[in-house]
């Protein structure tokens, strides 16, 4: 085995669609040719949203497919203590805040970050003094934000190249616990992937704009961050963008081999020639990230 390790970290809302699953197929196969070790972790830190059974049915799915993965799956669910642990090690710094805004606030306060489509927090409770905080804690709990600094932070991307963003002005502080109480999603994946000993992620090109944040994040908890590589994102044939919330199921509920879904995604983003049935194993000897494509995946017309 060689350094590397890999990951893939659903969150069970819903079934997998193939985007997912196009997300899995090349973080399995990026750590798998370089001789790495592959991880499955469940994001399911959002309880509510995330019930176990549609948690195990992704386990099902992908196991259908033929990933494997080198250790037992991890849930996000069951690590709090471990949150809560770094969360502290971070108000200990004077890093966190507690935040009384709504969301109706923020939206109407600022335009969104052109990146993401979420509003560049303004620090509307950035500077309380105690006494306010206890004054408004006594009609809304607090959600809790990290404060970032005004820093230019940048990397380079494995698939898209140079990024950088100035946090201050392109992020701003943002969530790590929510009001009623969840662990938010910047704060549990980066404590996740520096516990697990994650080297590189891959992930969807949509959420680029929030890695600067993260590898902040890494380096202010005493981690070394790890490589990303951000990937296009797969549409219909029509070119409209594949979502849990529309329908847009995995081929498995339809009966296709696990070799013809990943055949037809492996084409799809610029791996075969022609979309041929083929597993997994036949597929890690014929990646390299060169040939994958950076524009967004279109499915073939009539697939799935």
């Amino acid at each position: 085995m060689s350094g590397v390790t890999g990951r893939f970290a659903p969150t069970p809302s819903g079934r997998l669609h193939l985007g997912n699953v196009l997300c899995a197929m090349l973080a399995y196969l990026s750590a798998r040719s370089q001789g790495g070790r592959f991880l499955l972790r469940i994001e399911d830190v959002d309880i509510p949203r995330c019930p176990r059974a549609l948690a195990a049915q992704c386990i099902e799915d992908l196991a259908f497919l033929g990933f494997t993965w080198d250790e037992p799956p991890l849930f996000q669910s069951e690590r709090g203590a471990i949150y809560q642990q770094h969360f502290d090690r971070l108000r200990e710094m004077g890093r966190v805040y507690p935040c009384f805004c709504t969301r109706a606030q923020l939206h109407a306060a600022q335009a969104p970050n052109l990146g993401d489509h979420e509003p560049v927090y303004p620090g509307t409770c950035a500077h309380l003094n105690p006494e306010e905080i206890a004054q408004r804690a006594k009609t809304r709990h607090p959600a809790m934000r990290l404060r970032v600094p005004d820093a230019q932070v940048g990397f380079t991307d494995i698939h898209y190249g140079p990024f950088s963003e100035n946090l201050a002005r392109d992020s701003g502080d943002y969530i790590i616990r929510r009001s009623d109480g969840l662990w938010g999603y910047p704060l549990a994946v980066v404590v996740d992937d520096a516990l697990s000993g994650v080297t590189e992620v891959v992930r969807g090109r949509d959420i680029l704009p929030s890695t600067p944040r993260q590898i902040e994040l890494f380096r202010a908890l005493g981690y070394a961050p790890p490589a990303f590589a951000h990937i296009p994102l797969l549409t219909d044939h029509e070119g409209r963008r594949l979502a849990k919330r529309d329908g847009d199921l995995s081929a498995l509920a339809r009966r296709h081999t696990p070799e013809q879904i990943l055949g037809t995604l492996a084409f799809a983003c610029g791996r075969l020639p022609e979309p041929e049935p083929m597993g997994l194993e036949a597929l890690i000897g014929r990646f390299c990230w060169a040939r994958v494509r950076t524009q967004d995946v279109r499915l073939p017309a009539g697939f799935p």
